[in-house]
């Protein structure tokens, strides 16, 4: 999967789709995706910032749309991500809630660290092959219909 069938798939055809596998290069590239989406809006608000007065603590209306529109686009994937990363979880054979777990541990000093490295290491594995209990491999081409379209 590429770049930006990940990021149609993620966005479009699977926006709050927590049923189902994600291949690892469908997650990581709609993890870069977000990133460089934040990077932008972080970007254009420093360029936007430096027309704001810090002596009287007023901000360029130019700023003030780019943080609303960042919020925006940030609520906006907020829920594909958390769909991906379950979906993911998934594709490794473990429930969803494990994921809802993780973010629970990372309150906890210490334990947040240890919970983080574990998000990690599952989103890195490789899925399992063939169908598990969460469905087909995602990587294993379905065949059907899509083979005459």
């Amino acid at each position: 999967m590429g770049f930006k069938e990940a990021i149609r798939t993620c966005v479009r055809e699977k926006y709050i789709t927590f049923s189902g596998r994600a291949s690892r290069s469908e997650y990581w590239y709609f993890i870069l995706f977000y990133f460089l989406v934040s990077v932008a809006f972080i970007a254009l608000g420093v360029l936007l910032g430096g027309t704001s007065s810090v002596e009287t603590g007023e901000m360029s209306t130019g700023l003030i749309l780019t943080l609303a529109l960042g919020t925006v686009v940030s609520l906006a994937l907020f829920l594909p991500m958390i769909a991906v990363v379950v979906r993911r979880f998934h594709d490794r054979n473990l429930s969803g809630w494990w994921y809802l777990v993780s973010i629970i541990a990372g309150a906890v000093p210490f334990v947040g660290i240890l919970a983080s490295i574990a998000v990690f290491v599952i989103t890195v594995l490789k899925g399992t092959d063939g169908e598990n209990k969460f469905g087909p491999d995602p990587l294993v081409a379905q065949s059907g219909a899509e083979v005459f379209a």
